[in-house]
């Protein structure tokens, strides 16, 4: 009986890697004015970006409620005949998902006394919240028993790290979360927010003046953990929002500083990219 995984949609994570490994999606939503769609199902990250950059307003997003979950773990006891899940969330700091995600598995092992779920909180947010739940699947794809596949995804999660810079402070201003003087001067300067998660919290690591010099940052820091870590190679995920070539500019600046063992290229999911806007690019890595 092989160990199963779930997680969301916000993973990002790349879609032959969910059909290879057999992970289960429960989407995040997405309220455009009467329209409620569901990420990744109902919409796509193209063409959500598409739309959002003529947007007056921004669209608000919603984590999964309980019956999602419940849908999500009742379809991996049937689609992969077992009773042992492994589930894993984003930061509960900054979505109910985790809560959701609990209080279904409460509900399933109602119905199920023989289940097996472990609820993992990442405390991470897309492709670091996705790796954990990727190396998890791939341990189970090999065999691993239930206690061993839900230490590895706490393992990489808690060994992860996600730096993202967006192109505009355009979105953060339409959400509220900076004034209009703020917003009026960093796009006058070209100033280029540069964020990550600690302890679950997305926080800022500085601003850039400029895209080159938010990208050199970006690899600064990564050297720096990777270095912190006694390592010296990484498998990294690079994520962006309608920005396939400042993606791959970012990833060629990497790859001449620090070895990559695996590297994944993906759209971040509608649900998060409708805080940051087109042109954000990231990378979300753990050092190996």
């Amino acid at each position: 009986m092989m160990v199963a995984v779930l997680t969301d949609s916000t993973a990002s994570i790349p879609a032959n890697l969910i059909r290879g490994l057999g992970i289960e999606i429960v989407s995040y939503y997405i309220h455009r004015g009467s329209e409620t769609l569901r990420d990744m199902v109902d919409v796509q990250p193209g063409e959500f970006a598409a739309w959002l950059k003529t947007a007056s307003r921004l669209p608000t997003t919603a984590n999964p409620s309980p019956g999602d979950y419940l849908v999500g773990l009742k379809n991996l006891t049937k689609r992969a005949g077992g009773m042992e899940i492994v589930a894993l969330t984003m930061t509960s700091k900054g979505s109910g998902a985790y809560q959701s995600c609990l209080t279904a598995v409460n509900m399933l092992a109602e119905q199920m006394p023989k289940l097996r779920c472990e609820v993992v909180d990442t405390l991470q947010v897309g492709m670091s919240h996705g790796w954990a739940a990727v190396e998890a699947a791939r341990l189970a794809a090999a065999g691993a028993k239930f206690d061993q596949v839900v230490q590895r995804a706490r393992e990489v999660a808690q060994q992860g790290m996600m730096i993202q810079t967006a192109d505009t402070l355009r979105y953060l201003y339409m959400g509220g979360r900076i004034g209009k003087a703020q917003h009026l001067v960093a796009s006058a300067l070209k100033i280029k927010p540069i964020i990550s998660m600690q302890e679950g919290v997305i926080v800022a690591l500085g601003t850039a003046r400029g895209q080159l010099r938010a990208y050199r940052r970006i690899v600064d820091l990564i050297v720096r953990k990777v270095e912190a870590a006694g390592k010296r190679r990484i498998k990294a995920a690079f994520t962006h929002v309608a920005a396939p070539e400042r993606v791959e500019q970012l990833r060629a600046m990497v790859a001449e500083r620090v070895e990559c063992e695996e590297v994944l290229v993906s759209e971040l999911s509608s649900a998060l990219a409708v805080h940051s806007g087109p042109g954000t690019v990231g990378v979300s890595f753990f050092p190996i």
